[in-house]
């Protein structure tokens, strides 16, 4: 873990909620010159604490309107059959995120589709032909609460 300061802190919290702010705008924001600014934010991104910076899409807006997750459990625990596994699913561009999981599943997938069928045929074209999966369950998402990509780092009072 990094030692994160005060500043660090309120740099990542106003990055995260735009990063599009300019180094002059972060200045203003945080009352510092433009240099420390400036060398704080190179210092997160160089410390690999900034990992990259995105543009958030609606994906309904761009015809993704199914949102699925996916439970997996593997046939063999081996660690060939296991980076098999991850290495197909990382070339799924369905798969959003996929997680490496503890219980009665191994793995949880987040899948966004254009529709049922979509999801039908990624699911029995692209995972039903890996050889190792065991079992799958789908949970469809029927409707989203919170969705942020924003991790809290400032306490109440520095806000």
């Amino acid at each position: 873990m990094y030692n994160l300061d005060d500043t660090d802190c309120k740099i990542l919290h106003y990055l995260q909620q735009d990063a599009t702010l300019k180094t002059r705008e972060l200045s203003e924001k945080l009352n510092l010159s433009y240099t420390p600014v400036y060398e704080r934010i190179r210092r997160l991104e160089k410390e690999g604490i900034i990992k990259k910076y995105v543009a958030l899409v609606d994906r309904e807006k761009v015809g993704k309107k199914l949102m699925v997750f996916c439970n997996i459990a593997l046939k063999e625990h081996s660690l060939t059959m296991g980076e098999k596994f991850v290495k197909a699913v990382l070339a799924m561009p369905e798969v959003m995120e996929c997680f490496n999981i503890s219980g009665d599943y191994d793995f949880l997938l987040k899948i966004v589709v254009n529709d049922m069928s979509q999801y039908q045929h990624f699911l029995m074209q692209k995972l039903g032909s890996l050889e190792n999966i065991g079992s799958s369950h789908s949970l469809f998402v029927m409707g989203e609460i919170k969705n942020t990509s924003e991790i809290e780092m400032l306490d109440s009072k520095s806000k």
